[in-house]
């Protein structure tokens, strides 16, 4: 393990942690909010931190990344701007503890949505403005920026790439990972700011179009309202946003291919793009039928179960109906989707749609070999074929997901939770989902928790976040073995 190279990022995860609370504190002090001194105290303590490390390694040069050091460079990133969020969050004193600071900064960059506060209308706006900054950093992932913005770091960009996208859906636009990095941060900012003008257009105020456009494309969550989207009453605004939200679940890479050429298209063409709208259609009608004796018309119907179905689908967590108080049927399906997320590559969370589409794929092969023993055949994605590492790539993922499943929901269950909210509670940190049910259901929050599961859910948000393996692998031996 190169140390020198581990101390290098280390400041840069210190200089980016200080960006990420220059923005909210300059907006506190334009809105002329006394906690910018939250920020301003952090911030001190940051740079004077990252100047001292500089002093360190003054003289040896930032070398490059091995793939081993790539894991653990992703993890320090993340826990460091996590922590340096949590501090501001707790210093301006609007979270009872360090606990439930932490927490909500990992939803925040995790990209959530879950909270421990209960009356969001009434918190300062640049704490509203961090929560939804939090997301948009974290949707696209606090790595993928540093290689875009850091040169130095291009040497080893790969590494801490695939590091943190870790699967099938990372996809260069270009030959240098910077440039790939930088196009999708482009395409990135556009879809915000366009968003955010749609939203003006109706009955938002600027400031609200902002912060729900960064929590929609990283599909994150954070209203600065209680009652989230269903404070507006509004058609125009749910139909803006779930359109918005959809776009979001779909890998960024096959939507910049898609604009480039010019054919929106095109985005049909992928295979688990299909799935994905098809899950969605499907999972619309399905609940749409199972929740009409509920509402006066079928298009009320429509209209809540359109929402909250794109909503879950694509991990992002916005509310405008109470979905606990829907039948049974309707609340397995959207617990189902929770699990599946949408696609690789885009900013949602769960166990991705091109996974589900792959393990489908399996199982007829398998089906197929037990008539046909001797059959020499291969999964196709498309016109890619899948290898077999790949495949036990992906068995691998769903063994542990589902392990780390059990075990969260074991321990939720042990600190007191009941069957149903501990194990929606770890379902919902796992796929950065952000409501669960019962104790943890759309209309709740998790201020309850004790530090212990606080801590808890918080670990389950960044294990989720980086898809197990970069999380898990710091914990074997084999990896902190020399050589």
């Amino acid at each position: 393990m190169n140390k020198i190279t581990l101390i290098h990022i280390a400041i840069r995860a210190l200089w980016f942690s200080v960006v990420s609370l220059v923005i909210p504190c300059g907006v506190s002090m334009l809105l002329s909010e006394a906690i910018w001194t939250s920020y301003a105290i952090p911030i001190a303590a940051l740079m004077l931190l990252a100047l001292f490390l500089s002093r360190i390694v003054r003289d040896q040069k930032f070398a490059g990344l091995r793939r081993r050091e790539g894991f653990l460079a992703v993890v320090i990133v993340w826990v460091t701007v996590v922590v340096a969020t949590a501090v501001a969050f707790r210093l301006s004193g609007e979270f009872t503890g360090f606990a439930q600071a932490f927490f909500e900064s990992m939803s925040g960059y995790t990209t959530t949505g879950a909270s421990v506060i209960s009356d969001i209308d009434n918190l300062p706006r640049s704490i509203l403005f961090t929560r939804a900054f939090s997301h948009w950093i974290g949707g696209m992932g606090i790595i993928v920026l540093s290689v875009a913005i850091l040169p130095e770091l291009a040497v080893g960009g790969m590494q801490l790439f695939a590091a943190e996208a870790t699967g099938i859906g990372t996809e260069k636009l270009a030959p240098r990972i910077a440039t790939t990095a930088r196009r999708l941060w482009v395409l990135y900012f556009l879809i915000t700011g366009l968003q955010t003008i749609m939203l003006f257009l109706g009955p938002m105020n600027f400031f609200d179009s902002i912060c729900h456009s960064m929590a929609t494309i990283a599909t994150g969550g954070f209203s600065t309202k209680s009652a989230s989207i269903g404070h507006y009453d509004s058609l125009y605004v749910e139909l803006v946003i779930l359109f918005f939200m959809f776009l979001a679940g779909i890998n960024f890479t096959v939507q910049y291919r898609a604009l480039i050429g010019f054919k929106p298209g095109s985005l049909l063409k992928s295979p688990e793009v299909r799935l994905y709208a098809l899950l969605v259609v499907m999972a619309i009608a399905l609940i749409t039928m199972n929740v009409l004796d509920s509402y006066n018309g079928i298009g009320q119907a429509l209209r809540a179960s359109a929402f909250t179905v794109v909503s879950i689908a694509t991990t992002t967590g916005f509310g405008t109906a109470d979905f606990e108080l829907w039948p049974p049927f309707s609340q397995l399906l959207l617990v189902t989707l929770m699990l599946v997320g949408a696609c690789a590559g885009s900013t949602a969370g769960g166990t991705k749609v091109i996974r589900l589409y792959i393990i489908i794929k399996h199982a007829a092969l398998q089906m197929r070999r037990m008539v046909r023993p001797r059959l020499v055949q291969s999964i196709r994605v498309g016109k890619q074929i899948i290898s077999e590492d790949t495949e036990e790539g992906i068995m691998g993922f769903y063994l542990l997901y589902f392990i780390a499943l059990l075990i969260s929901s074991l321990a939720m269950t042990a600190l007191g939770s009941s069957l149903v909210s501990g194990t929606t509670a770890a379902i919902s940190a796992l796929n950065s989902i952000g409501p669960g049910l019962e104790a943890f259901g759309p209309t709740d929050n998790f201020g309850s928790l004790q530090d212990s599961g606080l801590y808890l859910l918080s670990f389950g948000m960044l294990l989720g976040r980086l898809e197990i393996y970069p999380l898990l692998v710091l914990f074997t031996i084999s990896f902190w073995r020399r050589g």
